[in-house]
């Protein structure tokens, strides 16, 4: 049926451009005939003036006569002109059936790869800030926590597809921008699941039925966290005596960058009580989010300190078991090595050996990171492994689960300034952990997750340290999420 369409409108075109000829020619021959047919004749007056004055006028006549048909045949001829071009240049332009094609208004692969970037940081952001908000409501209801999650799957779907992207599946052109423009799409849902729940969400918060409840639990939880930060100072001086600062560096600076976002929450509390007792509510409730999103951030750079206290501790207890369970896998190895003498794996047993040789000898030189000394020994062993050890496993998972938590932890408390390859690394990494993995799955999350760290440092040195925001964030997607200006 279309094909038919197609073809069908050139020949109604040359029809049009046909009619308006003949009406042309038409006018032209009614114009030449007007000017043959004889002109009118009056009968003479008697007399002699009679006779002169019937002599002049028919070369009076004959003048007029002239000129009337000339113009309409010029007309004639004009229009019939000006419609032909007219409709030359439609033909030659329209982006219709039957013209030229339109020229493809979609946007490039560059401007689809950059939106999507800039919207899974966006997504990310709005996921991020909704979950901190939540954590300020006594009570929250299932539809507000099922509407995180279904966003937080959209986004976890996106991420996974970045990342597939990102290692060059799909490869042709045509399946790669269907790839971005559904990484977009992904993030769009996400933030319009969000959009959708803000309104019920602040029914559920009633910031304006009783901002001072909501102020006073703010500030009962400034309290606690101010405690708990000065004692995390306290745990890191500790733990850097113990294991050297290779093994706190993941946390290097936490408690002085806590510290600076209790005293911005502190500025912000203050503001939203005078705000509240010249009753101001909208700048009050603005101040008090801006106090609750430095308090979470707070929050969650003393956890990684805290947390950091208990990995390290585990991994010291678990690097010798770890060293035997090695010394196990390799004597396996060797066994089914034998009568295959310099082959390649005589070249990775005699790796392996060094590693653990290099293990052993840091333990006894003093302070070391037992954290490394576990990544070194499961990645040393696992290429000659045959899960004979099942403690090398343990090994991974713990080292694996301790990277992915420190790169989070860097990259929700410097989120304005890391951008979306940090992000999807991150997202990666907790895809693994999350699908029960094996050994290989492992290193393989522990790699993600240290790039992730890796490419946030250098988004953090790119863009300094990231402003406060002008509008405090809130539970939402794009259209809501800064409701609180």
């Amino acid at each position: 049926m279309t094909p038919s369409l197609i073809r069908g409108r050139p020949r109604r075109a040359k029809g049009q451009i046909s009619v308006r000829l003949l009406i042309a020619v038409a006018g032209v021959l009614v114009a030449t005939v007007w000017l043959l047919l004889p002109g009118p004749s009056s009968a003479p007056e008697p007399g002699v003036a009679a006779g002169a004055a019937a002599q002049e006028e028919p070369a009076e006549t004959s003048t007029g006569d002239l000129v009337l048909p000339l113009v309409a045949a010029v007309a004639a001829v004009a229009v019939a002109g000006y419609a032909y071009v007219r409709r030359t240049r439609r033909t030659r332009t329209r982006t219709t059936p039957g013209g030229a094609p339109a020229p493809d208004a979609s946007p490039g692969p560059a401007d689809l790869d950059e939106r999507s970037q800039a919207l899974l940081v966006e997504a990310d952001n709005w996921v991020r800030v909704s979950r901190e908000e939540l954590t300020f409501v006594p009570s929250p209801d299932e539809s507000a926590e099922r509407a995180l999650r279904e966003a937080e799957r959209e986004l976890a779907s996106a991420f996974r597809m970045r990342q597939r992207y990102d290692d060059g599946v799909p490869e042709d052109d045509a399946g790669r921008r269907q790839v971005l423009a559904g990484i977009i799409g992904r993030c769009e849902e996400a933030g319009r699941r969000l959009d959708t729940e803000a309104a019920g969400f602040d029914q559920l918060r009633g910031l304006e039925a009783d901002l001072a409840g909501a102020l006073g639990a703010a500030e009962a939880r400034f309290r606690e966290l101010t405690s708990r930060t000065g004692a995390a100072g306290t745990t890191l001086t500790e733990l850097t005596k113990r294991y050297g600062t290779a093994a706190t560096a993941p946390v290097a600076g936490y408690v002085e960058q806590a510290k600076d976002r209790l005293v911005f929450a502190t500025s912000r509390l203050n503001e939203a009580h005078q705000s509240a007792d010249r009753d101001e509510t909208d700048p009050a409730i603005g101040q008090l989010r801006a106090a609750e999103t430095a308090v979470a951030q707070a929050e969650t750079l003393v956890d990684a300190v805290e947390r950091l206290a208990e990995e390290l501790p585990a991994a010291a207890a678990l690097v010798p078991p770890a060293l035997t369970g090695a010394e196990t896998e390799l004597a396996g190895a060797r066994e089914r090595a034998t009568g295959t003498p310099g082959g390649p794996t005589d070249v990775r047993l005699a790796h392996a050996d060094g590693v653990l040789s290099d293990v052993r000898e840091e333990l006894l030189a003093g302070p070391y990171d037992p954290i490394e000394a576990l990544r070194r020994i499961v990645r040393g062993v696992v290429p000659v492994a045959d899960g004979r050890a099942g403690v090398l496993r343990t090994a991974a998972w713990l080292v694996a689960r301790a990277s992915t938590a420190a790169a989070e932890s860097h990259i929700a408390t410097h989120r304005g300034t890391v951008g979306s390859a940090a992000r999807t690394r991150l997202a990666e990494s907790r895809r693994l952990l999350a699908t029960g993995p094996g050994l290989t799955d492992l290193l393989t999350a522990d790699a993600l997750s240290r790039r992730a760290r890796d490419l946030a440092e250098q988004d953090i040195r790119l863009g300094g340290t990231a402003p406060e925001p002008s509008v405090p964030l809130s539970f939402g997607g794009p259209r809501t999420c800064g409701r609180r200006g």
